[in-house]
């Protein structure tokens, strides 16, 4: 199974560096989380000098709560709308083209076709985040922030981008219409991401079981520099689900063909 995944992991790498896919996306993704860090970090310079100019130290700003965390939710929000674009076509494609017959017809099992996109995705997720890591560089030249919060956002934001990246596999896995694929992804993460926003509405065992399935709810401690292991079980089990549902649906177009 080791050698079948491998080669559709570079198979699907090989297609994104090959296509202007990765380029686009990547580069639509860094220019506007520049422009929410610049404009943040300097809603914050403002602030922190009027508090100068009135001697009003009774606000506690530091860098963390200030920059790194506005930042993070802010990434949150441009993943959610970023990765439905890199998922669409992970099998959606292939089954408008005709490929996804024959390559159900060769040796390789669903786990490493659905593994191998996967993983595939989750690195152009890993090298999407990886440039943002030189806003917490930047901000170390003015003062010194945590490090502790800085990581665990980034593994927060990561472990969030996996999850939408396993709905995006499932959606593509359902239809040859990549918008269609696209639209549902989106329609689905939004849901998990604004779920929560009913629980004070609701009764306290709903309002319980809201705020357990939010995926904003689980971001918030990571965002604090809290790793708390309920949150990533929580991740990576929607993750998993989701990765399972993408295999019964491969394992249904294997009987139907």
């Amino acid at each position: 199974m080791i050698p079948e995944f491998k080669a559709i992991y570079a198979r699907e790498l090989k297609y994104y560096f090959n296509s202007i896919t990765a380029y686009v996306t990547i580069s639509i993704f860094l220019i506007i989380s520049g422009y929410f860090f610049f404009s943040i970090f300097r809603f914050y310079n403002l602030m922190s000098l009027q508090i100068i100019q009135k001697n009003d130290f009774s606000m506690n700003l530091n860098l963390i709560d200030g920059v790194m965390r506005p930042i993070f939710g802010n990434l949150s929000i441009i993943i959610l709308l970023i990765l439905p674009m890199i998922t669409m076509r992970l099998i959606a494609e292939e089954k408008k083209q005709g490929t996804f017959e024959l390559l159900l017809t060769f040796p390789v099992s669903d786990a490493a076709v659905v593994g191998g996109k996967y993983f595939a995705s989750l690195t152009i997720l890993a090298i999407m985040l990886a440039p943002t890591a030189l806003y917490p560089v930047l901000l170390k030249v003015y003062s010194d922030p945590e490090l502790l919060p800085v990581l665990s956002g980034y593994l927060g934001l990561f472990l969030m981008g996996a999850a939408f990246l396993s709905i995006g596999t499932f959606f593509s896995s359902l239809t040859s219409n990549q918008l269609v694929a696209g639209v549902s992804t989106f329609g689905v993460s939004l849901f998990f991401l604004v779920i929560g926003w009913a629980a004070p509405l609701s009764g306290s065992t709903l309002s319980a079981v809201l705020s357990e399935l939010s995926i904003l709810v689980h971001f918030e401690s990571f965002s604090k520099g809290i790793i708390d292991l309920k949150d990533i079980t929580y991740y990576l089990l929607l993750s998993l689900f989701f990765l399972f549902l993408t295999l019964r649906s491969l394992e249904s177009s294997r009987w139907r063909a």
